[in-house]
């Protein structure tokens, strides 16, 4: 399907967006990281569309998925360091500003968002753009792409939630040795790791991304935004608080719309159609 099919419009989100492309159909939202001259660089005003896409997200009640990507031949290249201008002598920067106004709220809100969050990573993912890939509940990467952890090539630390995620995702070695050495990473060894869920040819992108989109639009909302709680929660319960966990959204879900349709569509042997309640 090509990016005009999707940007439609809606009451609800017209709104002018300047570094990304926005749409929204079926409860599934769409983000396209749109800078392709700058490899899609993370911009305050990047940050500004960012914000506000995740808010109409975070209001709709029959949100059922959001789909993350890039435009061009890159997903994203991180911070754009052309918007931090050399400072007089003798004058220091305080990076913590940046990350404390823009990318912990930009990873606590896809975080937060109780429908998955999905990224399909179209090219190289340097820096930042690797830290929001991986703030992404499922990652799709093309072929082509790499991941480079590139922030000790300008002597700083990889930071945007990197230092939380990779050691979870792959191991603390491969963590250590990604960040250290900022050696890029192909899509077929980050899946190889368990950094990202699936390598693609790059030919079959886009027909991914509809396929995805119908699998959220019309699947088990409920059961899916339970699944996304559940696997947060994992990394810092205890065995006891998550069996207490499942069991409490075991119940809700077992009240649910959903499953009833479920179980009947097993014994009648045939699809199940969801409603999303």
């Amino acid at each position: 399907m090509s990016v005009s099919t999707w940007l439609r419009k809606d009451s609800d989100m017209d709104h002018h967006y300047r570094h990304i492309r926005f749409s929204y159909r079926e409860g599934v939202g769409r983000i396209e990281l749109a800078r392709p001259d700058h490899l899609n660089s993370l911009t305050e005003i990047m940050h500004e569309d960012l914000r506000t896409v995740l808010d109409f997200l975070a209001s709709k009640e029959e949100l059922r998925g959001l789909l993350i990507t890039g435009t061009g031949r890159g997903f994203c290249a991180g911070q754009d360091l052309s918007e931090r201008p050399a400072l007089p002598e003798g004058q220091v920067r305080d990076l913590s500003v940046g990350l404390k106004q823009n990318y912990e709220p930009l990873i606590l809100r896809l975080k937060a968002l109780p429908a998955p969050v999905i990224c399909f990573v179209n090219g190289v993912a340097a820096g930042a753009g690797v830290s929001l890939a991986l703030a992404c509940d499922l990652v799709y990467a093309v072929r082509s792409a790499r991941f480079i952890q590139a922030f000790t090539r300008i002597g700083l630390l990889p930071d945007a939630g990197a230092t939380h995620a990779l050691p979870r995702l792959v191991g603390a070695q491969r963590a250590m040795g990604a960040a250290l050495f900022a050696e890029p990473i192909s899509a077929e060894t980050a899946e190889r790791w368990g950094l990202i869920w699936r390598c693609l040819p790059d030919e079959e992108l886009e027909a991914t991304m509809e396929a995805v989109h119908t699998r959220l639009a019309h699947g088990p909302t409920r059961a899916y935004a339970a699944t996304k709680q559940a696997l947060q929660a994992a990394t810092g319960n205890t065995l006891t608080e998550q069996l207490d966990l499942e069991a409490a959204l075991q119940k809700s879900l077992g009240l649910s719309a959903d499953y009833r349709e479920g179980v009947r569509a097993f014994a009648e042997k045939r699809q199940p159609r969801f409603s999303g309640s």
